[in-house]
Formats: C-alpha cells, structure tokens, sequence
C-alpha cells in the first residue's frame, strides 16, 4: 500500500455519537481522531504492529479543536489528517473536518507521543521510526500548545472515578473520555444556554483504573467566553490534565 502524506476517510454520524440537540459531541469528534489518526499511522508503516513490537504506545499529549458547525446526526463528513514533521520526541498531526460540499466543519491540531508500555516513559521517536516522513506544511491551525493556566480562582466542580468503561486498549483513561469527563462538569442548562466553538487539552499524566479525579474550574474570564478547567487526583496530588474551553452564548439550538 502507498504511504500517503494526507490520509482522508469518509464518515455517517451515528446516533452514539450526538448529544440531546442532536449534533456530534465533542468526544465523539475525539474519538474520530483517534480512528484515522491509527489508519493512518498504519499506511506510514507507524502502527500497532511495529508498536507491540518494540513494547510502545502511541499517547496524546496535547490538542486544540475549534469548532465552525457541528456536524449533525447521519450526516456524511470527511475527515484529513496529516502529519508535521517529528522532532525527537513528539508527532504534530493535523485535522480536518469537511461536509459533503468541502466546507470546513472543525479544524484540529495535535501532539502525540511514544511511550514504553511498561516503564510508561518517553521514547525518542527516531528509536523506532525512520524519520523520512512524507509530510505537508500547512497547519489546520496556526497556534502554540501547552501554555494553558488559570487566571484567577479554582473552584471544585464534582469528582469521577475512572471506570471500566472509560479505559480503552492501553489501559488509561482513553483522551476522548477526559473530554467526556470535561463537558459532564456543566449543568445541562449551561449546555442549552452555550456552544463550545474551541477547546484545548494538555494531558499531564495517565487517569488509571479506580483512580478518584477531581474537576476544578476557574470562571474569572466567563465575560471572555473562557473557562479552564483542569483535572487532580487529590489523593496523591498529581495533575491529570489541563483544558481551556471557548464558548458562544445563546447559540445552541440556532445552528
């Protein structure tokens, strides 16, 4: 099969993947990701196979999408992804989601990692993938990573304990479930009053099974459509995630 550097596949919205309005949840966007992201790494010769066989994982360690429509359900959409060019220890693939006419949907921007499935400690990417890669210079979204903090206040939102159904084939909390996790931290009322047009993530450390995750959120700049939020596990004091989330007022049901 040919490598490709731009790697696209067509998808119908099905009714798991929408929320009460009927239009696509954010996780489930993730989760759209996470899929192609695979095939693709697959086409690159950067999959599961030659992961298991040097005892690695593929691990999402930041991402920012922003949201111009959601799609809706059974809606025909394409997704793109592309790689940027790796640096030692970090893979930027970039994403697009399109409508049936070529309109942009969402644009996304991420960085993966390469972890060893045992120790659960970086690897440099050169130690197992030839970097020769085919790749493409534009970016989804022209944007830094990682520089997420509150600005003011952090107040407790509610706790979660990470589930069997909330792992996935790695055996941590799976990156679409922390999403999940995000947007279960507002009232549904909040959900009809407001739209999330952006959100950015920086995954600190692996949420294991049994593991007991506190919600913080910080409103102090709610009058800007922003909220941070980031996620503790209070009995050992490690930070699990980071996320900064942009919103519209009063734009729910419009679209």
């Amino acid at each position: 099969m040919e490598a490709l550097a731009l790697y696209k596949k067509r998808y119908k919205v099905q009714v798991r993947d929408i929320d009460f309005t009927g239009k696509m949840k954010l996780s489930s966007l993730f989760l759209y990701f996470q899929d192609i992201a695979g095939i693709h790494a697959e086409n690159l010769g950067m999959g599961r196979a030659l992961m298991e066989k040097n005892n690695s994982l593929w691990v999402l360690a930041r991402a920012r999408v922003d949201i111009l429509r959601y799609p809706k359900w059974k809606e025909e959409i394409t997704i793109e992804t592309w790689p940027q060019e790796p640096n030692r220890l970090e893979f930027m693939r970039d994403f697009y989601v399109k409508d049936s006419s070529g309109n942009i949907l969402a644009k996304a921007v991420s960085v993966w990692v390469v972890i060893d499935e045992k120790t659960r400690r970086l690897k440099r990417a050169e130690s197992i993938f030839p970097m020769h890669l085919s790749t493409i210079k534009e970016r989804a979204i022209d944007c830094k990573l990682g520089r997420l903090k509150p600005e003011g206040k952090l107040n407790k939102v509610y706790k979660r304990k990470v589930r069997y159904s909330d792992i996935d084939i790695n055996e941590h909390l799976n990156n679409a479930k922390y999403v999940d996790f995000i947007m279960d931290a507002f009232t549904i009322e909040e959900h009809k009053k407001h739209l999330v047009r952006s959100i950015e993530i920086n995954y600190s450390k692996e949420a294991l099974p049994g593991e007991d995750i506190s919600f913080y959120t910080d409103r102090s700049q709610v009058d800007d459509n922003i909220i941070y939020m980031e996620g503790i596990n209070e009995a050992n004091g490690e930070l699990k995630f980071k996320a900064q989330i942009i919103f519209e007022k009063n734009r729910l049901m419009e679209e």
